[in-house]
Parts: C-alpha cells; structure tokens; sequence
C-alpha cells in the first residue's frame, strides 16, 4: 500500500536529522585522539630497538645542576642519622646517583646489584628518594637494606626534573669535579649491571685517576 507522507511529517523528518546531526558530540573522539597519540609514541619507542638507553641525555658531560637536599627523616643507619646531600657533595669522588622510590616495583628488582655496587672501592652511593612518604622510604631500605652513603629526599620531585630523570629507577655517574658522565635509564639487571654499567663506571673511574 502506498504511505503517505504529510508536509508536516517531512519537516519533523528533516527536523530530526538535523538535530541529530547538530547533536553529535565532538568530544567523543577527544579520547581517540588521545589513543592515537599515545600508540604513535609507543610506535616510536619501538623504533628505538625498545631500548632505553638510545633515549639521549643532554646533561650528558655537564656539570649536575645546584640542588641541595634534606634527608628523609627518621632515616637511620644504626644510630646515626643518614645525612641528605647537595652538588658540593659530589666534588672530590666518583658518586654513582641512584634515583629511587618505594612505590616502584623495578627499583625493589635492582635493589640487590645496588648492594654489590656499595662494595665497589673508590665511589661513593647516593640515592634521590623521589616523590616519596618519609615512614615507606624507612621500610623500603629497612627490610631491603641500605646500600646508599647518603639519601637525598625529592619529595617535590624537583631536583629530579632538573637531573632529566624520565621515570624511576634511574642511575647516574659523576666524576670527581661535579660532571655527569654517564645515565643508565631504568632498572639494572645482572646482564647489564656487570656487561654494561660496570665497565662505563671503570671508564670514568680511571679518568678520574688521571
């Protein structure tokens, strides 16, 4: 049978399209967006082997940034009070600069290599506690161990931010006038610890002897 249409149906047709169409909302592909730029820079990442040592550093043969700071408080090492640290600490030794956090589950995977690192002769460990609760700062290296000279507490997350730290752990060497020399981007395994870190730390520690 044949339907008919009044002129008034039509416009509410057309009325009705137009609505839905004026009613879509842009800011549904705001999320899209978002997704597409966060795989383009997974992509990117992809294409740097996924390793995150090609990621460049531009403090890289430059003097550490000023910073000074406090100790975390109630941290101990039997019954002496461990002390924080500023950029005039650095001068005179070779500081390996580990940038650390309890909440962080790889820094808890390296935390033994650290301990073997404290045992290495002629370097001084220093660790930045980042972004981190005083009371889970203590627990972390009371039940792990403390294998740092001194910890600087960056609650703020300043002082890592002016050290170029992209994400915790990362670990830093600086000579003896006050020069970051070498920056290992995320946590330390047996493999590289001993085949990649070690022998740049060597470098910079027979440099320092020259």
């Amino acid at each position: 049978l044949p339907i008919f249409m009044t002129s008034h149906d039509t416009g509410a047709g057309r009325h009705g399209q137009q609505t839905a169409k004026r009613g879509f909302p842009v800011l549904v592909l705001l999320p899209l967006v978002v997704f597409a730029a966060l795989a383009a820079l997974f992509l990117f990442q992809l294409t740097l082997g996924g390793d995150p040592q090609k990621i460049p550093s531009a403090l890289i043969n430059k003097p550490a940034p000023e910073f000074d700071l406090p100790p975390v408080e109630g941290l101990t090492d039997g019954d002496t009070a461990v002390a924080g640290f500023s950029r005039q600490d650095l001068i005179g030794k070779v500081s390996v600069v580990n940038v650390f956090a309890s909440w962080c589950v790889p820094c808890r995977q390296e935390h033994p290599l650290l301990e073997e690192l404290a045992k290495v002769e002629g370097i001084q460990l220093l660790g930045i506690n980042y972004k981190d609760k005083p009371e889970n700062a203590r627990r972390f290296l009371g039940s792990l161990g403390n294998p740092y000279q001194r910890v600087g507490a960056d609650t703020a997350g300043r002082t890592a931010i002016e050290w170029g730290v992209y994400g915790v752990p990362e670990t830093f060497v600086v000579d003896g006038e006050g020069t970051i020399r070498y920056k290992f981007i995320g946590p330390l395994s047996p493999e590289t610890y001993y085949d990649v870190f070690l022998p740049e730390l060597q470098k910079i520690m027979d440099g320092n002897k020259s």
